[in-house]
């Protein structure tokens, strides 16, 4: 059943007293079947929260329909079952929430947070020239754009400088005026952007920690910087090196890695735990995908994992 942003939040701040002390989740999109490297982020969350104590969400990021591919979650969820990664209560799809979403931007745009942006990405590639790009110079800022044009809608920054403490990484600290400009809550075609869906999807499902790759790692001041705008809490971050490939690229979708093999969860939950430092005992080799995983839980170091990036076997 849809849910509303002001139902959601009382239903939050309701079951905040009842919550345990760790909410993780593992958020993939029904893109593609997992590959190993997805599975290695999967498995530090859910390793993460169990050794914790916790609770392990799942969520299907499903919002930017033009990529999604039918029947994938449900090859996802065939997945995580097989190697034993059962999560708590139901699946969370974001398709379910635009509701939530739009009233979230609205009530940034009554602050005047927000604004309406009709640069191409043509125009944007040319006012960058030789300066770096993915910087939003504040074209739009003072423009005014009817609500009928194509456009998107993007989220004013400061001078403020973000500072958090990752699990892993340490401190990060980024000023987003300078590093990134005010960038993209939504987009032209009307999908809600990753940025923002995750902030709100973040709250409404009380997530308090979140274990993901690397590859989010600059990405997350822009959503605390979002969680403070609108009141949310921020979650613990830790970030998990990427898995690469011989040559250095990151597993992914977009460069075709391969998905995982369903009938070999024992040999590749070991081979897993090997690549997340966790140092595996020898007679675990013969050991079933529950025995695999009660090790795991039980001898979990997360501070094992220093390396930035670690290379597919």
């Amino acid at each position: 059943m849809q849910t509303s942003a002001s139902s959601a939040y009382q239903n939050h701040a309701a079951a905040d007293s009842n919550q345990p002390a760790y909410i993780g989740r593992f958020a993939p999109s029904p893109t593609g079947p997992l590959h190993v490297g997805s599975l290695f982020t999967a498995l530090a969350s859910y390793l993460d929260a169990r050794a914790n104590n916790g609770k392990w969400l799942l969520r299907i990021d499903d919002l930017d329909t033009p990529r999604n591919q039918p029947g994938v979650a449900d090859a996802i969820f065939k997945c995580l079952e097989s190697f034993g990664l059962h999560w708590d209560g139901g699946v969370y799809y974001q398709s379910r929430h635009i509701n939530d979403y739009e009233q979230y931007l609205t009530e940034l745009a009554s602050r005047s947070l927000t604004y309406r942006c009709d640069c191409s990405r043509k125009t944007l590639t040319e006012q960058a020239g030789d300066n770096k790009p993915g910087i939003y110079p504040g074209t739009c800022r003072n423009k005014h754009i009817l609500e009928t044009a194509s456009h998107a809608i993007r989220i004013k920054t400061d001078e403020s400088v973000l500072t958090f403490h990752d699990g892993l990484q340490g401190q990060i600290t980024r000023q987003l005026n300078l590093e990134d400009g005010d960038f993209i809550l939504k987009r032209r075609d009307n999908i809600i952007a990753y940025q923002f869906a995750v902030v709100v999807d973040d709250y409404l499902q009380g997530i308090n920690h979140v274990v993901r790759g690397c590859d989010l790692l600059q990405e997350t001041p822009k959503q605390i910087y979002l969680q403070q705008l609108l009141g949310f809490p921020s979650p613990a971050y830790t970030h998990v090196p990427l898995i690469v490939d011989a040559q250095g690229y990151k597993l992914s979708k977009q460069t075709l890695a391969t998905a995982v093999d369903i009938n070999k969860p024992e040999q590749i939950l070991f081979e897993l735990l090997i690549l997340l430092k966790q140092n595996p005992l020898n007679e675990l080799k013969k050991a079933n995908v529950n025995e695999l995983l009660e090790y795991a839980i039980v001898n979990w170091r997360s501070d094992a994992l220093t390396l930035q990036q670690i290379v597919a076997q």
